[in-house]
């Protein structure tokens, strides 16, 4: 009689792929190894490679559910605003807070994961230059909202105005994984809002 064959070792993918996310959002892409990977995935190199496909499919998926989960919170304050200004102000708070978050990895994924990439001529830093393009044209979308509904002047170029939050918002990445504090972070917002009021103000 012939012993019968072990069931083959499960996992759950979605805690995987959320264990995967935070190595990718605390290390980068390239600081990201095999190793470092599949130790906090708890599975195997085959088994990462039967359910991902690659390092790159993975690290795309952690983005996806990074987008997903963290980029919530983002979305919801730009949607529920009464005003441009209030719903820029809510979202910009919200990342001052959930960067320096002690339950995740400081900063953000999509900002900060693309170091020692080269966007022109490597497949991950196009990747996380369009996901970051996608984030201007969500502003630009919350900006031009507000010329059409009259809290902001028709002279406001939206494009202009959105690249401008946007890189308030990568500063303030970059400066949380440097080891600011909130109330760091708040003060940036101050800041950006302060020069907000100038840029918006009626003439």
């Amino acid at each position: 009689m012939t012993a019968k064959r072990g069931r083959p070792r499960t996992f759950d993918r979605q805690v995987a792929l959320r264990r995967a996310m935070e190595v990718f959002w605390r290390r980068g892409y390239q600081g990201a190894s095999m190793t470092d990977l599949t130790a906090a995935m708890g599975i195997g190199s085959p088994s990462l490679y039967a359910a991902f496909g690659s390092k790159e499919a993975l690290f795309r998926e952690a983005v996806d559910l990074y987008n997903l989960t963290e980029g919530a919170g983002p979305r919801a304050a730009l949607d529920g605003g009464d005003t441009a200004r209030a719903a820029i102000e809510a979202m910009l708070r919200h990342h001052a807070y959930a960067y320096v978050d002690p339950a995740n990895p400081s900063g953000c994924l999509v900002v900060l994961a693309g170091a020692g990439t080269v966007p022109e001529s490597d497949a991950v830093g196009q990747f996380l230059s369009a996901c970051r393009e996608r984030d201007i044209a969500e502003l630009r979308r919350r900006i031009s909202r507000g010329v059409d509904e009259g809290d902001l002047p028709a002279s406001i170029v939206p494009d202009s105005l959105a690249r401008f939050v946007g890189a308030v918002v990568q500063g303030m990445a970059v400066q949380a994984r440097d080891g600011a504090a909130a109330e760091d972070l708040l003060g940036i917002v101050d800041c950006a809002m302060a020069a907000w009021d100038g840029l918006t103000r009626q003439v």
